[in-house]
This record gives structure tokens, C-alpha cells and sequence, in this order.
């Protein structure tokens, strides 16, 4: 265990034996004053009632700890933040992507060879359709998520296997994303508003809600819809994307239950894409430079839904059921180029299309009971994942056609007949997946819960079959079982502090042999490997003063990892990626909020080749991240708030080798907004610069197994909207 590991542990350990005096001893301190005190509800376990906003309104209390349910922060033996719809909102973000932006621990990424939204959490990557919709996996659009769809974006940072089951797309292992849909607050909503992005890109939206009954018993029903439409900040590109949602919940003294149905469609034109470095690394092209064929498209067209209920059958014993689907499809006409120092390039044309039709199913109950002085807190819970993928594909001659990143230029569409899977226009089932697993779990209490200890386990069982892409023909799978334990542990010496440390591991399905690599095709494409778990330590301690509070964080997880190797894709090897992690937020003046904080990170290869390797730095994690957002209320001018964002990337390998190096980069943004009453209307007008110094820099390395391309950053992007809550 790494040095820190350990003297947080023994910090912990002293802890412990304080908790073992009397309660009356914990709480001699000084209660705080009827200004500083917060009302809030305590939420324990629940799966559907959320957690309480932290003073300042851009984070909650807690969230989603898989089947253990809405934990307090304080309560929870792991780490998370959890961003509010008032800060999406307030920060005119357009997907999941741009509120993580305000997390230190998570950068984002690209898909490989597409253009799909990818988080890398604590060094490891998160697929987008790897996040969970209310706890349900794979329910969420695959590529992009709108932002009207969300009413928070909760972040839990680390291994979770037990708390989720094994995520069906193969990633996760360095944490988790959980979407949690809108619902219809207490009072009445009906929101209009419009907006416009530089380049001509206008935006819409209607955002209505109702509760009806009483407080005893009442329903919601909210309402979303929102169009986008034009050219982007970057050159010649042009999004169109429209959405609409229904959110339904119901509510009684023992009965909860949440519907949502969802519609996204979503089409890029000319996506800049991806650049994967030919020996060196290119300078960054000017960021609003679009190197990208005006042939090429991403479009994609997805329905979703999930119902979630929760029934209390006694004070103390609570069910729940949850089922969810998607039906998706993609299209795509893609070129991505790999470029020399000098920006030359060479890039060959790739399409592709996808179909998924996805089933997400979950049952649990939990009940609390008294064994002497020891508080228990039983959870037993099971769930089945299915899908069924069918793909196909066309690339053209992999010798390519010239360009350069500096002076694009449109070159002649190729004929995508060179290398072909499947019916581009009817493809066939390709990858098949079920999961099921059963968990069970037991939260201990101890000197009036002063000290949480949590174990369970969870039994996972992964099928995973693919197919031939022309013929449907079954070419390898498995059937694999494996048992994922837990132990966390909580230990509070004062309100407002709280130490824990946790052993979690991490369970993903294996691999997928892909159809090539670097334009050479791969002799074991469709190839399944079996799965493979890790093992996460970790130890921290909470702050909550209230108003402002943080987590300050040490762990380590470890994972194998794949390669090409003589053509053959391979699994081989280890990644160990250890590192500390500090977050705050809150107000810690009336007219200030605060949020953000820094990860440093040690992300080793083991086990390489020959050991060339060993030691050397995995591709595409930085050593330190840092993030720090500000908001100040101009008490001189009412309703007037300024607030201003720093991200700070420190230098990440492109290579194995440690050879190839992109420099660190820093990105500003500034944001301001005015609410004011025009005929009895609230109106709130925005205005928001991001990357305010128009710096051109990659953004990120990587984000699939063994790959280095580059994304270039996002240029300078001014936004305006303008809300009126009638």
C-alpha cells in the first residue's frame, strides 16, 4: 500500500478509537447560530427521493450509491459530487460533457474513431453508455446526452462493481456517472427560453411542470423540449438536435414512483474528429480550425424510458423495482487522420452503422433492524442487463488520401469498398450481451452511528457472444461468473467531520477484438476475451461546516490492460494508477460559491512486453488536474452574479515509450447573468465566454485501451440566453 495510503489509515484507525467514547463526549461542541443552521431532510437509502442541495445550489448533500440508494455525503464510505440542474442550468451547458468540466477528478474525451462523449475518471475511461439512468445501465442515448434531459449529474469516483454490477460496455473501473432525470418540483414551472452561440447556432427550449394533490399525496408531471440548430464555434460545423421528455412521479406516505420517456435526435455535419499522432506530436492547429471532410456526418436517433418504484411495507422495510429500455440507431460517414509533426495527414473513409435494442431490470429491498447496541441496515438486490447490437461497416482503401491540419482542404469522397463487414442498410446482430448478478449487503451502526461499517457482495454472471458481421454466424463468447466483495467503513468524531476508507473492486466484460487498428486490420477481430476484475483501496476524510465543506481522498486500483500485438489484439499487462484527490464546494461568504479542486495522479504500466515498459506512465493520464470555479453575487448591483472557471492539464504521453508528450494546458472561462421582473415576468438574461484566451491546445490523449489520439480543444465560444419563467 502507498505511503499515504497508509498514513491515512493509521489517522483513521485513531479515529475509530475515539468513536468508542461516549456519544455525550462526540458532541461537545458549539452549536452554531440560528443564522448558520440549515434546514434540511435527512435521505436514507431511498431510490427515489434525492438528496437536499448544499448551501450554494450547485451540489447536493449526497447521491446515488448504487443499491445501498441516496446516501449523505457524510454517511457514505465512498467519494462523490453531485452537480444540481441549478448549475447546468446557470452555466449554459448543452450535454453531460460540459458539466463535468467543474469536476477535478474527470476529464473528457472522445470516443475511439467516433464521436462519442467519453469520461476519464481517475485515469480510466467511462463510455457514455456506460453511465446510469437512475440507476439503470445503458438506458441513456449512447453518444451525447442533451442537457435538458438532466436534473443531476452525479459523479461517484471509484470502482463499483457491487454498487452497479459490471458496466455491460466494458468500462467504469475508475468510477461512475448516474443521470438523474427531472421531476416536477413544488411549485408550478413554466420556462421559455432561447439562446445563440457564435457562428450562428441558435437554441430553444420549453421546460414545464404541475404537482397535483396534496401534501400527502400528489403527482408530478413535467414537460421538456429543445431544439438546436445551425454552425458551430468550430468551422463548417453544423449540429441539429431536438429532444423532448416526460417525467411523471408519484408520491405518498409509503409509496414512490418515478416514469420518465425520452426522445433524442441528434446529427453532426463535418465533425471535426480526432487526430492520432505519425511519430510526434503536431502542433495544435488554431482551435476553431475544422480539418474535418465535409462528407463526413455522425447521426444518431434514440427513445429511452425507465419506470423506478419504491414501497415501504413497514417503518423500517422498503422494496423497490425498477425496469428500463432503449432502442437507438446510428449512422455514420467518418475520416479520421493521422498527422506527422509537420500536420500532414493521411486519412481513409469509414462508415458504419449500429442498432440497439437494450432491456435494464432491477428488484431490491431493504430493512433495518436492532441487534443489541448494533444498528443493521439489510439490502438484497438483483438485476439483468440485455442487448442486442447489430453493426456493420465499409472502410475504403487504407491507403488513404492526403491532407494537412493547418490548410484543410476537401478531398474527393472514396468509394467505401475495401474492406466491408455486414449490410450497411440491413446489419445483423454482431454482439450480444446478458448480465444478471444478485447482491446482498449489511450497514452496521455503532455508538448511535457514529461508526458505519458496510460489507456485501455481489454475484455477477456475464454471456457476451459475437457474430459474424455478413453471415450472423456465432464466432466466440463466454458465460462467466464472479463474485465482487465490499467493505467500507464511516467514522464520524464530530458533526462535522467524517473519515472512511474502502475495498471495492471492479468487474468488466472482456474485450472485444476490433475490426482494425491504425488501418491495419486485426486477424482476431470479434475475438472475446473473458472478463476481468481490479481491486480498489481507498481512505479519506469529509468537511462539512454547513455552508462549505470538501473531501480529501488517497487511493489505488489497478487493471490489466490490452494491446496489438503481430495484428492480434491481446490482453496483457497492468495499469496501476494511484493518486490523491481533493474537492470543495459551497459558500464560504454570503455572496460567494465555490467549487472545484485538484487530482494528482501516478498512473504506472506493469507487466509491459519484454518489460520495456515498466514504470513508464500509461498514455493519456496527466499528473495533476485542477479545476476551480468561482461565483460572486454584486451586492452593489441585486440579481447581478459574475462568475469565472480555471482547468489546468498537466502534460500526458501519447505513447507506451514515454517519448511522445502533449504540453499542459490551461483553459479560462467567464460567465455573467441578470435576474430581473418585466411585467411581472422573471426573466433571467445570460452571457458566457469559454476558453476566453482562444487557446489552441490538446485537450485530451486517448480514452480507449491502447489508443493515443488527440482532441483538439474546444475555441473560444461565446454563448447568450435569455430564460422567462411565466
Amino acid at each position: 500500500m502507498p505511503f499515504y495510503l497508509t498514513r491515512l489509515a493509521v489517522a483513521i484507525s485513531s479515529v475509530v478509537s475515539l468513536s468508542a467514547l461516549p456519544a455525550v463526549a462526540q458532541s461537545e461542541t458549539s452549536e452554531p447560530t440560528d443564522a448558520e443552521k440549515i434546514e434540511r431532510i435527512k435521505v436514507t437509502s431511498s431510490q427515489v427521493t434525492l438528496n437536499d442541495e448544499y448551501p450554494g445550489g450547485q451540489v447536493a448533500r449526497g447521491g446515488r450509491a448504487g443499491i445501498l440508494g441516496n446516501l449523505d455525503m457524510m454517511d457514505s464510505p465512498f467519494s462523490a459530487t453531485n452537480f444540481t440542474a441549478e448549475l447546468i442550468r446557470e452555466q449554459q451547458s448543452e450535454s453531460v460533457a460540459d458539466v463535468l468540466q467543474n469536476d477535478p477528478v474527470v476529464r473528457v474525451a472522445k470516443g475511439f474513431g467516433n464521436f462519442q462523449e467519453l469520461y476519464v475518471i481517475r485515469g480510466f475511461p467511462v463510455y457514455s453508455d456506460d453511465m446510469t439512468y437512475n440507476g439503470l445501465y445503458g438506458i441513456l442515448p449512447r453518444q451525447y446526452v442533451t442537457a435538458e434531459f438532466l436534473e443531476r449529474v452525479e459523479v461517484f469516483r471509484g470502482a463499483n462493481a457491487f454498487l452497479n454490477g459490471a458496466a455491460p460496455g466494458g468500462s467504469g473501473l475508475g468510477g461512475s456517472v448516474n443521470v438523474v432525470p427531472k421531476r416536477a418540483g413544488d411549485e408550478p414551472l413554466a420556462r421559455l427560453t432561447t439562446g445563440y452561440e457564435n457562428q450562428g447556432h441558435w437554441y430553444g427550449s420549453a421546460d414545464l411542470s404541475r404537482r397535483f394533490g396534496d401534501e400527502e399525496e400528489s403527482t408530478g408531471v413535467r414537460v421538456n423540449l429543445a431544439q438546436r440548430d445551425g454552425e458551430m464555434a468550430i468551422d463548417n460545423q453544423d449540429r441539429s438536435l431536438s429532444m423532448a421528455s416526460v417525467n411523471v412521479d408519484y408520491d405518498s406516505d409509503n409509496f414512490r414512483l418515478a416514469a420518465d420517456l425520452g426522445f433524442q435526435d441528434h446529427q453532426v455535419d463535418a465533425p471535426r474528429p480526432t487526430v492520432t499522432p505519425l511519430g510526434a506530436i503536431p502542433e495544435a492547429p488554431e482551435a476553431d480550425i475544422n480539418f474535418a471532410q465535409n462528407w463526413t456526418y455522425s447521426d444518431e436517433r434514440q427513445v429511452f424510458g425507465a419506470v423506478r418504484a419504491e414501497f415501504d411495507l413497514s417503518d423500517s422495510t422498503s422494496t423497490w423495482a425498477a425496469v428500463g429500455f432503449r432502442s437507438g440507431e446510428e449512422e455514420n460517414v467518418l475520416a479520421n487522420p493521422s498527422a506527422d509533426a509537420n500536420g500532414d495527414t493521411t486519412a481513409y473513409r469509414f462508415d458504419n452503422t449500429r442498432e440497439d435494442n437494450i432491456r435494464s431490470y432491477e428488484i431490491g429491498a431493504s430493512s433495518e433492524l436492532q441487534t443489541g447496541s448494533v444498528g443493521h441496515r439489510f439490502i438484497a438486490s438483483a438485476s439483468a442487463f440485455s442487448m442486442d447490437s447489430k453493426n456493420a461497416y465499409a472502410f475504403s482503401d487504407f491507403a488513404g488520401f492526403e491532407g494537412n491540419l493547418y490548410a484543410p482542404y476537401t478531398a474527393e469522397q472514396p468509394a467505401a469498398d475495401f474492406f466491408i463487414g455486414g449490410d450497411l442498410a440491413n446489419p445483423l446482430v454482431t454482439e450480444s450481451i446478458d448480465m444478471s448478478s444478485f447482491a446482498i449487503a449489511d450497514t452496521m451502526s455503532f455508538n448511535n452511528d457514529l461508526v458505519l461499517l458496510t460489507l456485501g457482495v455481489r454475484y455477477q454472471n456475464i454471456e457476451l457472444t459475437s457474430f459474424d458481421y455478413n453471415t450472423g454466424d456465432r464466432l466466440s463468447g463466454y458465460d462467466k461468473s464472479q463474485l465482487t466483495p465490499v467493505a467500507g467503513v464511516v467514522v464520524k468524531p464530530s458533526d462535522s467531520v467524517s473519515f472512511y476508507a474502502n475495498y471495492i473492486e471492479g468487474l468488466v466484460p472482456g474485450e472485444v477484438a476490433p475490426a482494425s487498428s491504425g488501418g491495419t486490420p486485426i486477424e482476431n477481430a470479434g475475438e472475446v476475451f473473458d472478463p476481468y476484475q481490479t481491486e480498489q483501496y481507498e481512505i479519506g476524510v469529509k468537511y462539512d461546516a454547513e455552508r462549505f465543506g470538501g473531501t480529501l481522498s488517497a487511493f489505488s486500483t489497478s487493471k490489466p490492460t490490452s494491446l496489438v500485438r503481430d495484428n492480434r489484439f491481446t490482453v496483457e499487462g497492468e495499469q496501476q494508477n494511484q493518486g490523491l484527490e481533493l474537492t470543495v464546494f459551497g459558500m464560504p461568504a454570503d455572496n460567494l460559491r465555490l467549487l472545484g479542486g485538484l487530482t494528482w495522479l501516478d498512473a504506472e504500466q506493469n507487466k509491459t512486453q519484454g518489460g520495456f515498459f515498466d514504470g513508464n506512465t500509461a498514455i493519456g493520464v496527466p499528473d495533476l488536474q485542477l479545476n476551480l470555479n468561482g461565483e460572486w453575487a454584486l451586492t452593489a448591483v441585486p440579481g447581478l452574479t459574475l462568475d469565472a472557471r480555471a482547468i489546468y492539464t498537466s502534460e500526458q504521453y501519447a505513447d507506451s515509450a514515454n517519448t511522445l508528450e502533449v504540453e499542459s494546458s490551461q483553459r479560462f472561462d467567464l460567465g455573467a447573468r441578470y435576474v430581473t421582473f418585466v411585467a411581472g415576468t422573471e426573466v433571467t438574461l445570460r452571457a458566457r465566454v469559454e476558453n476566453l484566451l482562444d487557446d489552441n491546445y490538446w485537450a485530451s490523449v486517448g480514452g480507449f485501451p491502447g489508443s493515443n489520439y488527440l482532441m483538439l480543444s474546444e475555441p473560444r465560444t461565446f454563448k447568450l440566453s435569455a430564460s422567462f419563467n411565466f
